[in-house]
């Protein structure tokens, strides 16, 4: 807050009823308190005029929040690191365009742009996705590090993976997106079904994720690249890998329309991409990349430069508007697939892994036939790529759950119950299937 000097004057805003509400700037976040903590402290050394509100909430939930409150908007800023949420709330005209002083960012890292080229919201740091594992762990069961996406679905890591659902994740939204669109729809999704199946877990939150790989509940996390970096700087034994099917988008920042606080909201975000603010992300807690390429100079040991040489083959060119038109059909069609027949699943992709072990070093037409059926089974997804993309059919999925027993109601329940009827029939005449050609 604003100094103020003596307790007169302090006592004649309270006696008056008078909040100084013009100090504060009111950020919604999907960031860990870690990177929100270091934020909030460099930000109050360097700026006494205004103090740090932080409310934390999940990407979506936080999207859900301030599209809520907007007729009796309390919310300065908006701060996560999925460009496609931020384009939600662009789309929705509830973000402002403001102008803010930064020197020495370019206009894109790769082929991204940092900014939003309207001035709606803006990059202050890099992220890309990938994979995490623990050494000890590895070891321990004999596995070696998966570095790329379809070494998750191998049968060895069966039961060793861990990742969060992309309704309850923002970044686990980008990381789905992005092998979507690196992959292919069909691919994309058959892709995420057969490394689901080898899961140990869904986590309920991102952070879960690095925290199961850390202390060795499951040994491999599908996380965005700062959750590797970060317990490495820590001392835990983890290491990380990039796919060659990633993408490198900005983490944005934004100021939310009508906020109560414009100037102080603005003051934030000149600070985050000031060159102090840039160093912040180096704190060992956040190990984020910074989006001023003059801030690596200083960068520690173990962090990329996405701007020079080929530390980060980004090989996807993420297109974020493709991904905000079919934000909640992802994240929809990842939990009735995926997150909510978990078992399921899992039961099906170890019944076929176990028959090709068996059939490995037979020559049966007839086995490798089944088999190649339930792997279709499971390949399968219920909605195309164009369905997706269909306004009309996006527009549908409006209710989000916070668990699997919260109702849905109306078209989107419709169509979500026709969903799981089409998986599971799926998913158990494919394990039946397997099981026929491993008898054989």
């Amino acid at each position: 807050m604003r100094k103020l000097l003596g307790l007169t004057a302090l006592g004649l805003l309270v006696s008056a009823g008078v909040a100084n509400a013009a100090d504060k700037v009111v950020v919604v976040t999907s960031f860990p308190k870690e990177l929100t903590d270091a934020f909030e402290a460099a930000f109050a050394a360097s700026n006494l005029d205004y103090e740090l509100e932080i409310l934390s909430k999940g990407t979506s939930a936080a999207v859900k929040y301030i599209q809520e409150t907007a007729g009796n908007n309390t919310s300065d800023l908006m701060w996560a690191s999925a460009p496609d949420a931020f384009e939600v709330l662009k789309g929705n005209d509830l973000l402002a365009k403001v102008e803010i002083n930064a020197e020495g960012i370019p206009e894109k890292i790769g082929t991204y742009p940092i900014n939003d080229p309207d001035g709606f919201y803006y990059g202050f740091a890099a992220s890309g996705y990938g994979i995490m594992w623990n050494t000890r762990y590895l070891q321990a069961n004999e596995l070696a590090p998966a570095k790329e996406w379809e070494d998750l679905a191998k049968p060895e890591y069966f039961g060793h993976v861990g990742m969060s659902a992309p309704s309850r994740s923002g970044t686990t939204h980008l990381t789905v997106e992005t092998l979507l669109q690196g992959a292919g729809w069909e691919k994309g999704w058959a892709d995420w079904k057969w490394i689901s199946g080898n899961m140990n877990t869904v986590t309920e939150r991102s952070f879960g994720v690095p925290d199961g790989v850390n202390s060795g509940n499951f040994g491999l996390g599908v996380v965005i690249d700062f959750f590797g970096f970060s317990s490495r700087a820590s001392g835990f034994p983890v290491d990380f890998a990039y796919p060659s099917v990633t993408a490198v988008v900005p983490a944005n920042i934004g100021v939310v329309k009508n906020a109560p606080n414009p100037e102080g909201a603005k003051a934030f975000i000149e600070f985050v991409l000031s060159p102090e603010g840039q160093q912040v992300l180096f704190d060992p807690a956040i190990m984020r990349l910074p989006v001023n390429p003059a801030a690596y100079a200083t960068a520690p040991d173990g962090i990329p430069n996405p701007f020079e040489g080929d530390d980060v083959k980004a090989s996807v060119n993420f297109d974020a508007d493709r991904s905000e038109k079919r934000y909640n059909v992802v994240n929809s069609l990842f939990d009735v697939m995926v997150t909510y027949r978990l078992s399921e699943l899992r039961e099906a992709v170890r019944a076929v892994q176990l028959a090709e072990i068996a059939l490995a070093d037979k020559d049966n037409a007839e086995a490798k036939a089944l088999i190649a059926e339930a792997r279709a089974l499971i390949d399968a997804t219920p909605i195309t790529e164009e369905e997706s993309l269909d306004p009309s059919f996006a527009a549908v999925f409006q209710q989000k759950r916070k668990k699997e027993s919260d109702v849905i109601e109306g078209r989107q329940a419709e169509v979500e119950q026709q969903w799981d009827a089409f998986v599971v029939e799926n998913y158990a005449k494919a394990k039946a299937l397997a099981e026929k050609a491993a008898s054989l």
